[in-house]
């Protein structure tokens, strides 16, 4: 099966534009090229997954787009402005949930409406609902550390529904559930992103994962991370694991993984060879 570029990439109205971006570190006395000449354009209300063994610079250029690490060159924009800084159109979730132990699941919920100094009726109802929409009403008034691995990140993502950015950024949020967990936070994702019609920026190494979640999948190089691929998931929702033509873009898209995966192995035993 060979996937084409997704036909909405240049057509569509650019939510979030990659151009010629790169990104170099300083570490241990050296630079190293974490990105290279990147060019991404994302439709608005696309699903993206960027895709790729790690070392490939999916975070890094994860980061760049949500302004907490700005390109040594290039630019991105979102929306049409500039990213120079994290902003409020663009709502980023962690794997770490990255939630306050201190306060309940609907303090958590509430606080970034609280910061902006939101009426209060409107924060209490804004957060009702989400509440509802992720079915954690019933645990409202717990703390994290009485919820399950699933239930913290339902709770990370309703506080960024709660701002209600337009683009959302998601570092491998489901990479530390169970398996039975982490298929149901995909089906609620996928719920919640027709529902609200967000566009969505999603890192994960997990090939299935990326296939079953997205419109379209950028497979990315090993260092320096580069565009190996730009693919269009050719398959209708709901997208059937066992289903033949899954199978098939699993394993073309395996194929393209396990080259980065070696040329990685290559490296390290260069490395070792000269140490």
């Amino acid at each position: 099966m060979n996937a084409q570029l997704h036909p909405r990439a240049d057509t569509a109205e650019a939510h979030v534009v990659v151009a010629g971006v790169s990104k170099v570190f300083a570490t241990g006395g050296r630079e190293v090229v974490a990105l290279q000449d990147i060019d991404l354009r994302i439709p608005r209300g696309q699903f993206v997954c960027l895709l790729g063994p790690s070392g490939c610079g999916k975070s890094t250029l994860l980061n760049a787009i949500a302004g907490f690490a700005l390109p040594s060159a290039g630019m991105i924009t979102a929306d049409g402005q500039l990213v120079t800084a994290p902003g409020p159109e663009r709502g980023m979730v962690f794997q770490e949930y990255a939630l306050f132990p201190w306060m309940t699941v609907e303090d958590n919920v509430a606080f970034g409406l609280e910061i902006k100094r939101q009426p209060k009726a409107q924060i209490l109802a804004t957060v009702d609902e989400l509440l509802h929409m992720l079915s954690l009403a019933d645990f409202r008034h717990r703390y994290p550390k009485d919820l399950s691995g699933g239930m913290r990140q339902r709770v990370a993502i309703a506080r960024v529904l709660a701002l209600d950015a337009p683009i959302m950024l998601m570092d491998e949020p489901f990479g530390a559930l169970d398996a039975l967990t982490r298929r149901n936070l995909q089906d609620e994702l996928l719920r919640l992103w027709a529902e609200l019609k967000k566009t969505i920026v999603f890192v994960t190494h997990s090939i299935e994962e990326a296939i079953y979640l997205a419109d379209r999948i950028v497979v990315m190089t090993y260092r320096p991370g580069t565009v190996k691929r730009d693919l269009v998931v050719p398959l209708p929702r709901l997208r059937d694991p066992a289903a033949p033509e899954f199978n098939a873009l699993k394993r073309e898209l395996g194929q393209l993984v396990m080259e980065e995966q070696q040329r990685h192995h290559n490296d390290e035993l260069r490395m070792a060879a000269v140490d």
